[in-house]
């Protein structure tokens, strides 16, 4: 039975196994817990994720600079198990220190840059490349406006209604009726800049759109949580046309298959390589 009268002790301790669906590896501490390197593929750019949302930004813009030419952004992408623990790994956490997906090493620089956090590594390859960030300095700035307010709002999402609506060994009221009214009110604000944009940034696709999708896109379009009858949002009409749009572009559907460990056998490509992976999953799976 839930406990609706919990008084927080005066000084609050640890207990492991405290419940949830990720109680087996959430530790108040960080750091490696194992010693285990990383390992590195022939390309200079090296990802280490897993395809939850904030992985899908990442492999998406990556596609989708190769579908531009881009030659140079070939990637490696190694499958990090965050329910087995891979990300804390000694290597892992060398590369990031607060061990979450995606991480990514850069060996084309000398020293390698080490690059951590969803919204830097799509930062630092739009501007590595030139690519999917205006240049314009009004433009650019709206940009990188929706990436922070991604950066802001998705925790509100994931770590709070995603939670305490899908994750929670008990359910409450309270946390599920206040992250659902955020919820619903940042889709508000989605669906009112889509109103008067085609993207979330204006007129060009860009790196808010890749950061905002994975986790937006995929609610209303039913693949997280199972919540979308719950929020409403097919109502939210602006969002999913959006949301609709950004799915069918080939980059995206292949960035969502990279390093995805869960789903259909043709959704999954464990490791990436090369960019006849992608075939050769297909060949295979239909054998």
């Amino acid at each position: 039975m839930a406990d609706q009268d919990y008084t927080p002790p005066k000084v609050w301790k640890w207990e492991p196994g405290n419940g949830g669906k990720f109680a087996n590896i959430n530790r108040p501490t960080a750091g490696a817990r194992v010693e285990r390197d990383l390992p590195v593929g022939k390309h200079p750019l090296q990802l280490y994720s897993l395809a939850t949302p904030n992985g899908v930004k990442v492999s998406v813009l990556l596609e989708e600079l190769l579908d531009r030419g881009i030659l140079e952004a070939e990637y490696d992408a190694w499958l990090v198990n965050i329910m087995e623990g891979d990300q804390f790994g000694s290597g892992f956490v060398d590369v990031n220190p607060n061990s979450k997906i995606p991480a990514m090493m850069d060996h084309s620089t000398q020293p390698p840059t080490r690059v951590f956090e969803s919204g830097a590594i799509l930062l630092y390859l739009a501007e590595k490349f030139g690519e999917f960030i205006p240049k314009d300095p009004a433009k650019r700035t709206e940009c990188l406006n929706w990436i922070f307010w991604q950066m802001g709002s998705a925790p509100i999402l994931g770590g709070g209604f995603g939670h305490f609506y899908a994750y929670a060994p008990e359910k409450f009221r309270y946390p599920i009726d206040r992250y659902t009214m955020e919820v619903k009110r940042q889709l508000d604000v989605l669906d009112q800049q889509l109103s008067k944009h085609p993207y979330i940034a204006g007129d060009e696709y860009t790196i808010a759109d890749m950061a905002i999708w994975p986790w937006y896109g995929a609610l209303v379009r039913n693949e997280v949580y199972e919540a979308a009858e719950f929020l409403e949002a097919q109502g939210y009409t602006n969002v999913v046309k959006w949301a609709d749009k950004i799915a069918q572009r080939p980059a995206v559907k292949r960035g969502q298959m990279v390093n995805r460990a869960w789903g259909e056998p043709h959704e999954q490509l464990h490791e990436r390589h090369d960019a006849s992976d992608f075939q050769l999953q297909t060949e295979d799976k239909k054998d």
